[in-house]
């Protein structure tokens, strides 16, 4: 009687009825459907506030979707019988004008989501008479006027057969169709039939179709269950791949649940609570998206994952924060749904494989390794074969790589069937242990199998501090993939390095990996560096006492386990130096060469710090990186052999300047002289040749011109980058008139490099980007005519004093949507130790409109001259360095006017947000955000 009472509040059909007769009895009653619609409004606003009560209390999404299935069949048939017998009676229907109204799409399983489409279709025995297309027309509008988005069909019986042969989603959907209103038998001749006529025979082609369809859909959302805006319903190892499970056991089986499936043995009891825990799970945090958006919102944004966590009651904890372990729950889910879909996929495939005859060599089993070929895939000779020997768990994956088979869907479900069986004794064995070195040191490149591994649930398992990081997610709007899809992605860029098919890219890490003396260093220490994110404390530092504690365990010797550890420690440092300090400044180098010591320690240190930026994510890494990570090698390198590096500082210089003189034909032997003397030698080995070359005409049309300035504007659309170099006199204020400008075009500097060439020009270059909230995408070079011709017209009128960026910013959103939920504490690192020449400060803080403007307009009226600047965006997160002297050129020193510095910076970071960190006595290794990391 409780459960009844409980239905009824949600729609009391009966009161509903009585309501409606009432109405109808009523002489000045509306006509048509007017005369009902505020009733069916009022149902429908009663039963959605019930269900969300219900589900603020505590209910959860599985129970929540079918109850709005169950509110929204109340408001169909009474809807349709309102139609059916009031508006449009029949007094004598004929057969023909019988009809039925069926539920199908997830409202057929009965499912629906707060905002879900509503899909119905209207049977009828054949083509639809006049009568039924005004009931049709009457139950659609009204439900449209309710404010409900309707997907319909009107079909005879032999339109649906027809049309579910030659479609697979219309077969879907009749597959999960489910009667709602109108003629019960109408609808069972369409289930006797669509069984009959369309099911049988067909099970293994309905099988291929769907995978097919599944992993089309995969592709078009990045073929990932790692993406950090993941999906939920159309993802992998979203609900639609729990959804098309169930269509399968219905096609194969024949079966409607999970629980029939456990029934036939397709899957064990665990198998099927983790699927049913892993849809309450996802229906759970769905039903939270679309009430917390107020529409039918199925992909987790950055802006929604910290209120979702915080309504599934996740909290912060040392080293992650809520919204981290929320998402992490999250990935972790999308993991099992890939687990069960191996493990179904090898049931079905084992009932409804080819079977072999007597003479057929494909199906034949051949011994290999312990294991068997059937197919070409690898199988398990028995089914006690990981008990008997545990090793064979991954001996498994070393004979797939090595032999360059694939692994058959029956040995992966074995697989995760016999998890448990990975434990010391197995972390322990030699053989184990050299096999999974074997793997992840393959020359034929083991990022496929790793990810097998991982996917599987071996990785972690076997290596149980990388599975601490697993599903792992960095809150931060800068890394793409969690922890270990990352990790596993950098380790395969590792491989296509080291196999020479990224010479291109990479050109000095492609030649000096292959003068590296341990190549298991290098890969270990990659497959280390982030193993102990989420840990609290500083990620480096305990990822390096980790690979002191695994390496000894992996088969590496004392010394090498040494580098590992000291590789994972200073992981970020050479992209700190790099995109930090100064490489000009001689002690910025001497700086980073006590920190590294050996030239060994420096080439892995460089390729490992290449390939993990480069798996940070699309659009990362990029040429300018490139050439300050190459000038920092070879400078160290020089240094390092006293100067009798493969090629010296001088000679890289000379062969720059040589090759800028083969790009300038048409220029004087004595303009050509001016023009080298005018840069620091530094300048010649931060760019390629046709910038130099670019930059060199630049330079020559400002001197030439009465205004003496000249703006280039490149567009690299294969980069989604454009680049914005301006050549003008110098003059204080300079770079911060044309951050200002770049502000007011609504231009996000992504990094920005300054020059003075001798003789007083200024030659400063901006790479710049369009802001998501002007693309609807992550990523997108400024590359619009107008937005150019407004950003060209910015620029000239900063130089003229004829642009105020402070009034023009003061009306404009200072932080994008996306960004608003991300917290970056301002801070600012004054160094006095990092250059003999000037004072180095580092500005940390979240990005915003025109903030790289104000932090220079601040500097500017500070009185400092900025001689350089290293400006990098990671995300929600800037970390800005600005090379400085005061007014006579000389360093900052006086403790007054360094702590006047660092207020009016941190007063400018923090804008709205009175608190900060101010910190002085930067070191080399001080952290930040890292660009590697």
């Amino acid at each position: 009687m409780d459960r009844i009472a409980r239905k009824r509040d949600i729609i009391d059909r009966r009161a509903l009825i009585d309501e409606i007769d009432a109405r109808m009895a009523s002489r000045d009653r509306p006509q048509g459907r007017a005369a009902v619609f505020d009733l069916f409004k009022a149902a429908l606003d009663r039963g959605r506030a019930e269900i969300r009560a219900r589900f603020a209390g505590g209910a959860g999404g599985v129970e929540t979707a079918v109850a709005g299935a169950f509110l929204m069949d109340g408001i169909v048939r009474l809807l349709f019988d309102f139609a059916y017998e009031r508006a449009y009676p029949l007094s004598n229907p004929t057969a023909g004008e019988r009809m039925a109204v069926v539920a199908v799409g997830g409202y057929g399983r009965g499912q629906m989501a707060p905002y879900s489409d509503v899909d119905l279709l209207f049977l009828s025995p054949h083509k639809a008479p006049a009568h039924t297309e005004q009931v049709v027309e009457l139950v659609l509008y009204t439900l449209w006027d309710l404010g409900l988005k309707v997907g319909h069909a009107t079909r005879s019986l032999d339109d649906c057969i027809r049309l579910a042969r030659k479609d697979l989603t219309i077969r879907t959907a009749i597959l999960e169709a489910r009667h709602v209103a109108g003629d019960k038998r109408l609808f069972g001749q369409l289930a006797r039939r669509f069984a009959a006529e369309v099911v049988d025979g067909t099970e293994l082609a309905f099988v291929t179709g769907k995978l097919a369809e599944r992993d089309r859909r995969h592709r078009r959302l990045g073929d990932s269950r790692y993406v950090l805006e993941p999906n939920i319903k159309e993802g992998k190892g979203g609900l639609r791949d729990l959804h098309t499970l169930l269509w399968i056991a219905r096609y194969v089986y024949r079966v409607d649940s999970v629980a029939g499936l456990t029934k036939l043995g397709v899957l064990t009891g665990g198998e099927a609570r983790a699927f049913e825990k892993a849809e309450a799970f996802l229906w759970t945090v769905r039903c939270h998206l679309h009430y917390l958006s107020g529409r039918a919102e199925e992909v987790l944004t950055f802006d929604a994952q910290p209120e979702m966590g915080r309504r599934l009651a996740y909290t912060d904890r040392a080293g992650i924060l809520g919204v981290e372990r929320f998402m992490k729950h999250y990935f972790l889910t999308a993991k099992t749904v890939g687990n069960l879909t191996r493990i179904f996929c090898a049931a079905v495939e084992a009932e409804y494989r080819q079977r072999p005859r007597a003479s057929s060599a494909a199906f034949e089993r051949h011994p290999i390794d312990g294991f068997l070929i059937e197919g070409g895939r690898l199988v398990m000779p028995a089914d006690d074969h990981f008990d008997r020997d545990p090793v064979n768990l991954i001996r498994l994956f070393h004979t797939s790589l090595e032999r360059n088979l694939d692994i058959h869907p029956k040995a992966m479900r074995l697989v995760t069937r016999k998890l448990g069986l990975i434990g010391d004794g197995l972390r322990a064995a030699p053989e184990a242990n050299r096999l999974f070195m074997e793997i992840l040191t393959s020359p034929k490149g083991s990022e496929t199998t790793l990810r097998r591994l991982n996917e599987a649930g071996v990785f972690g398992r076997f290596i149980p501090d990388f599975g601490r990081v697993v599903a792992q997610m960095q809150y931060d709007m800068y890394h793409v993939y969690t922890v270990d899809e990352h990790t596993i992605r950098a380790i395969g860029i590792l491989s296509r390095i080291e196999r020479g098919q990224l010479r291109e890219d990479h050109p000095l890490s492609s030649e000096i990996i292959h003068k590296v003396l341990s190549r298991r260093v290098l890969y270990l220490a990659l497959l280390l560096h982030d193993v102990a994110k989420g840990r609290g404390g500083n990620h480096p530092k305990l990822g390096a006492s980790i690979a002191g504690q695994l390496g000894p365990r992996l088969g590496l010797d004392a010394a090498e386990t040494d580098t590992v550890a000291w590789l994972v420690e200073h992981h970020v440092d050479m992209s700190q130096f790099a995109f930090q300090r100064d490489l000009a400044d001689p002690k910025s180098i001497r700086d980073f060469v006590d920190l590294v010591q050996s030239p060994e320690r420096l080439r892995l240190l460089l390729v490992l710090t290449v390939c993990d930026i480069r798996a940070v994510g699309p659009g990362v890494w990029n040429g300018w990186k490139a050439a300050l990570l190459r000038d920092l090698y070879y400078r160290a390198e020089e240094v390092m052999s006293d100067g009798l590096a493969t090629m010296p500082a001088e000679a890289r210089v000379a062969a720059a300047q040589e090759a800028l003189r083969a790009l300038l034909p048409d220029w004087g032997e004595a303009e050509i002289t001016g023009h080298l003397a005018r840069m620091r030698p530094a300048y010649w080995l931060a760019a390629d040749t046709e910038a130099l070359a670019r930059e060199a005409r630049l330079v020559r049309e400002a001197a030439a011109r009465p205004d003496s300035f000249a703006i280039e504007v490149r567009v690299d659309r294969f980069r989604s980058i454009t680049e914005v170099t301006v050549c003008a006199r110098d003059r204080p204020g300079l770079f911060s008139r044309l951050a200002g400008a770049m502000a007011v075009s609504r231009a996000s500097i992504m990094s920005a490099r300054i020059t003075t060439t001798a003789d007083g020009f200024a030659l400063d270059s901006f790479l710049i980007q369009r802001p998501p909230a002007m693309t609807g995408a992550a990523e997108a070079a400024f590359d619009d005519e107008g937005r150019i011709e407004g950003l060209r017209a910015a620029i000239v009128q900063s130089l003229a004093d004829e642009l105020d960026p402070m009034v023009e910013l003061a009306d404009r959103p200072l932080l994008p949507a996306r960004a608003r939920h991300f917290t970056v504490p301002p801070r600012v690192l004054i160094d006095d130790r990092a250059s003999a020449t000037h004072t180095v400060i580092e500005v940390n803080g979240r990005d915003r409109a025109g903030l790289l403007y104000e932090l220079t307009h601040a500097l500017t009226e500070l009185g400092l001259q900025i001689s350089s600047a290293k400006i990098s965006t990671f995300g929600a997160q800037v970390v800005d360095v600005f090379y400085v002297k005061d007014g006579f050129g000389l360093k900052v020193s006086h403790p007054k006017r360094l702590e006047d510095i660092r207020d009016r910076l941190i007063a400018t970071l923090a804008g709205h947000e009175r608190t900060g960190e101010v910190e002085s006595g930067m070191a080399p290794a001080g952290r930040p955000v890292a660009a590697a990391e």
